[in-house]
């Protein structure tokens, strides 16, 4: 019997991971509150594009606005994968929370940490944890969602998924076929240091390029800028070990590499710089390459800067590493969303 799946969030990573399974044969619902989206979706499907030819091309998922979503009481959903910003985490997985079949569970597909909110309202029997390291979509236009950054494939690995309790389970092993259709994915028995050290990367670039209204690309070349990063990174990675979590590589480097760099290890800072630094060729839209949280800046909307570099400082707190650089970001970044401030590079000096 085919799996039905459901993405609550049909934005930029849920239209892409649900479109793209769509295209692959699998019943999946995408579910999302722009009813403009949701129309163009309907009426003329969901255009996918990527860095190459092969990227292209126009899937036809199911999808329903977020006051529909009781329809599918006759047709319960086995895996609910919720793909939307962490401050909606709660009423999201309550939405699809009473359509959950027998032994259906619920996957976040997000950023930050968000399986305790969701453990809270379906359990933790029923949640699961899918970390999207290294990858940069966009929700450009109502229907049409854009890859900006290449494929990781055997390079690098793009889904790591996991169970909150380490162990690795049948449903985790499928779920991890099934992404292997959009790109790299393993199972991991690390979901909590999986889930940090994408922390750590999102904290280390999100904020900046909302903050000074430059691309990833053009902040990684600004030798003041890319130090502020590490900066960044390094602190993060104080507090994700002092919180007992077993970091994994950010950006494809070891953690403490950052650490020994902002310490002022100037050999750890030169090899970290010579990998962190983009080459003009090394994407070909790095010129539009922009995370969620500069995107959400640029569309007017409401960033996750608390659940990033504001979660940090306050975990920071907590255990006695003071993390002053999120602190700092989080309140330049919430000010831009107020209006009170215009994103510019002079920000951050």
């Amino acid at each position: 019997m085919t799996k039905r799946i459901a993405i609550v969030g049909a934005g930029a990573l849920g239209g892409y991971v649900g479109g793209t399974l769509a295209h692959h044969g699998h019943n999946v619902t995408l579910i999302d509150p722009w009813p403009e989206h949701v129309e163009t979706v309907r009426r003329h499907g969901l255009e996918l594009d990527g860095v190459t030819p092969e990227e292209r091309f126009t899937a036809k998922p199911k999808i329903l606005h977020i006051t529909e979503v009781q329809g599918l009481a006759r047709t319960p959903v086995d895996i609910a994968m919720v793909a939307v910003k962490s401050y909606d985490t709660l009423w999201a997985t309550a939405l699809i929370a009473p359509y959950l079949s027998e032994r259906g569970f619920v996957v976040s597909l997000q950023n930050c940490m968000n399986e305790e909110t969701i453990a809270g309202v379906v359990g933790w029997g029923r949640t699961v944890g899918a970390v999207a390291s290294l990858i940069s979509v966009d929700l450009y236009e109502p229907g049409r969602i854009r890859r900006t950054i290449a494929k990781g494939g055997d390079k690098y690995t793009i889904f790591r998924i996991g169970e909150p309790h380490g162990r690795i389970t049948p449903r985790i092993e499928e779920l991890v076929q099934w992404f292997r259709a959009i790109d790299s994915a393993k199972t991991t028995a690390n979901l909590w240091g999986e889930r940090w050290s994408k922390l750590v990367q999102n904290a280390m670039g999100n904020g900046v390029t909302a903050a000074t209204g430059l691309t990833s690309g053009d902040c990684l070349r600004d030798p003041k800028i890319r130090r502020f990063q590490i900066a960044l990174a390094a602190e993060a990675i104080r507090v994700g070990q002092a919180l007992g979590y077993a970091l994994e590589k950010v950006r494809g480097i070891m953690p403490d590499d950052y650490v020994r760099a902002a310490e002022g290890d100037e050999d750890a800072l030169r090899e970290l710089e010579a990998v962190l630094v983009p080459t003009q060729s090394s994407n070909p839209r790095g010129d539009i390459q922009r995370p969620s949280m500069a995107q959400d800046i640029l569309k007017g909307r409401r960033t996750e800067i608390d659940a990033m570099n504001g979660y940090i400082a306050r975990k920071g707190a907590q255990v006695g590493v003071r993390a002053p650089s999120h602190a700092r970001l989080a309140e330049i970044v919430t000010r831009i969303e107020r209006g009170e401030l215009k994103p510019s590079p002079s920000l951050l000096a």
